[in-house]
C-alpha cells in the first residue's frame, strides 16, 4: 500500500488556509469527510489516528465505530463500550502519558511504542467529525448514562478511504462541561512538545486557533454541538464491531484491568 502526506487545511479566523501543521499519512485514494459516496446508518468504519512521521506497520490507534450520520455536513460514528481496539503502548503495556512530562514528546520516546490490543471499557462515545473543521467533537456520558460534555479534540480533518478513516491527533484540546463551561486541556503537554521540538511555537499558535475555533463554534450552536445529540442512544440490536482482518498487535492486553485509549 501507498502512503502519501496528506496535508490538512486549516482555516483561521482571516478566512486564510494554513498548512504548518504536519499533515496525516494515508493511502493515495483518501477523500475528506463530507465528500460521497456516504456510509449507510448502522455500517461499520474504522477510525485510525496516525502521527505525522507513520510508516506502514508502525502502531496506530484504530476505533471501529458504527456509522449514525454520514453526509455532506461530515461523519456520526458510535464507539461502543467493550470495543477491541488497537493503540500504540511500549513494550511493558505502559502508555504515552504514563511516561515523564519532560521527556513525552522526544522523537526517542514516540519510537519505543508497539502496537497493543486492547479494550474499551468506558460508557460508549459518540464522535462527530464536522466537514471541513480541524477537529472532532466527542459527546461523553457517565456510568449512570447522565450527559457530561464535549470534548473537542483538534486533530487534521477527517480523511476517508472506504471503510477507513484516517487523521492525526494533536495535543491541545477542549473540554466542555454540560452546563457550558469551558476548559483547556492540556496546555502544559504543548508548553513540554514545543520545547521537546514536536512543535514550533507557530504550530503550538495555530492549535490555540483551532481550540478558539471549537469554543465559538460551541457558542454560536453549530450542528455538532445541538443539544438534541446529548439524548441520542445507539440502537439496541446494533452489535460490538470487530477490527479489521488485516489487523495486527505485538502485544494483546484485552485481559489486563484499565480501558484502552481511543485515541
Amino acid at each position: 500500500m501507498r502512503v502519501i502526506l496528506a496535508r490538512p487545511a486549516h482555516r483561521c479566523e482571516s478566512g486564510a488556509v494554513s498548512s504548518s501543521l504536519p499533515g496525516t499519512p494515508t493511502p493515495t485514494d483518501v477523500r475528506p469527510v463530507g465528500a460521497p459516496p456516504f456510509a449507510a446508518p448502522g455500517s461499520v468504519v474504522h477510525w485510525t489516528y496516525r502521527g505525522a512521521g507513520w510508516v506502514h506497520g508502525a502502531p496506530q490507534h484504530v476505533n471501529p465505530m458504527r456509522v449514525v450520520r454520514d453526509d455532506e455536513r461530515g461523519l456520526v460514528a458510535w464507539l461502543a463500550e467493550g470495543t477491541v481496539l488497537l493503540q500504540p503502548r511500549y513494550p511493558d503495556g505502559g502508555t504515552f502519558r504514563e511516561r515523564p512530562l519532560s521527556e513525552r514528546f522526544l522523537p526517542s520516546t514516540q519510537r519505543d511504542r508497539i502496537s497493543a490490543r486492547a479494550r474499551w471499557r468506558g460508557p460508549g462515545i459518540l464522535r462527530i467529525a464536522p466537514t471541513d473543521r480541524p477537529f472532532s467533537v466527542w459527546l461523553f456520558w457517565s456510568t449512570q448514562g447522565q450527559f457530561a460534555g464535549w470534548y473537542a479534540n483538534l486533530e487534521n480533518p477527517l480523511l476517508r478511504a472506504g471503510d477507513r478513516c484516517f487523521t492525526s491527533d494533536h495535543v491541545l484540546d477542549v473540554w466542555i462541561t454540560a452546563d457550558g463551561q469551558v476548559r483547556w486541556k492540556d496546555e502544559d503537554e504543548l508548553a513540554e512538545a514545543v520545547a521537546q521540538g514536536r512543535y514550533t511555537e507557530a504550530q503550538a499558535q495555530a492549535l490555540r486557533t483551532h481550540g478558539e475555533q471549537a469554543i465559538d463554534e460551541f457558542r454560536s450552536g453549530a450542528w455538532m454541538f445541538d443539544a438534541r445529540w446529548t439524548s441520542w442512544r445507539a440502537p439496541a440490536d446494533w452489535t460490538v464491531p470487530h477490527l479489521p482482518d488485516d489487523a495486527h498487535w505485538q502485544l494483546d492486553l484485552l485481559d489486563r484491568g484499565g480501558r484502552g485509549s481511543p485515541g
